[in-house]
């Protein structure tokens, strides 16, 4: 009996803790998603951080001395830890009982994850309260080179920053499993700084895109994104998104004319809704992406 007793004790100590163990763990539900697996080098490669909280009580997540309340743990080839470029605090967060906070993330300010190959990445989430910390499961993306279809170099003007330097631009053309890709990538090669990479949108493989630079030396370019639609996209000396529409071709083919001034403009066709240049923080933040980027679905 007695020791029946002890082992009836025993077994339920442990159901007890095995419980307690599962209430700790579920107090902090973090989830991490990317879009797509494939991703082209030195491009965005933006992350989906959703926590939920199930203490139920509402919870404040911040940072104790120098341990942050958020991080990233990020493996590149044969399972090396890869340490942050930049580390910068995210300011306090405050989660109400049962609620859940999405925030987008760029893993690429933060991380070297520009090189060619594949990338394991796992959130974690520092609970002061309970001196404990609660983990998201590793994601998979993998990071490709682009394939070059235009390329040129031109100076920075005077009275522009980074003056009597160089930039190159680059199109890039990407086939992703449903559709193609056209990206622009700015890069100064002398200094090897990459300025940006990101995608103008899809594009109709069989149509080049057209390709003008102005007077101020920025780029101008125009491609097919579907049948009789044509994006046009003008980008600056440091990769900046400056304008970007849509036209329609309905009398004529719309086209990139290069005028005696220098000043470039497109022709022809009907000009549809343009696309928002949607501005971003540079700043490797929850809510982080280099600034006015398109985003891509």
């Amino acid at each position: 009996m007695h020791y029946a007793y002890r082992g009836m004790k025993l077994f339920w100590v442990a159901i007890c803790f095995f419980v307690a163990t599962q209430v700790a763990r579920a107090q902090i539900q973090v989830e991490l998603k990317f879009k797509r697996l494939q991703y082209v080098a030195y491009e965005p490669v933006t992350a989906m951080l959703t926590i939920t909280n199930l203490a139920g009580r509402d919870v404040d997540l911040h940072d104790v001395g120098t341990q942050r309340w958020f991080g990233f743990e990020v493996t590149g080839g044969e399972q090396q830890l890869l340490a942050p470029v930049s580390l910068q605090s995210e300011p306090p967060l405050h989660i109400e009982s049962g609620k859940t906070v999405s925030r987008k993330i760029d893993i690429a300010t933060a991380y070297p994850v520009h090189d060619f190959g594949t990338y394991h990445v796992r959130a974690n989430v520092f609970f002061a309260d309970l001196n404990k910390f609660f983990y998201s499961e590793a994601k998979v993306f993998q990071v490709t080179n682009a394939r070059p279809i235009w390329q040129k170099t031109v100076g920075v003007p005077d009275g522009q920053p980074g003056a009597g330097g160089t930039r190159t631009y680059s199109l890039l053309s990407n086939r992703f499993p449903d559709h193609t890709s056209l990206y622009v990538r700015v890069e100064d090669r002398n200094n090897s700084m990459v300025y940006s990479t990101y995608s103008l949108g899809r594009v109709i493989s069989f149509e080049e895109p057209q390709v003008e630079i102005d007077r101020a030396n920025q780029l101008h370019v125009l491609h097919c994104a579907a049948p009789r639609t044509w994006a046009y996209s003008h980008v600056g000396l440091n990769g900046e998104l400056l304008k970007q529409s849509t036209f329609l071709q309905v009398k004529s083919q719309p086209h990139l004319r290069r005028a005696s001034d220098g000043l470039v403009a497109v022709h022809g066709g009907v000009i549809d809704e343009p696309i928002a240049n949607k501005a971003q923080n540079a700043a490797p933040k929850l809510s982080a992406r280099p600034p006015n980027i398109p985003q891509e679905d």
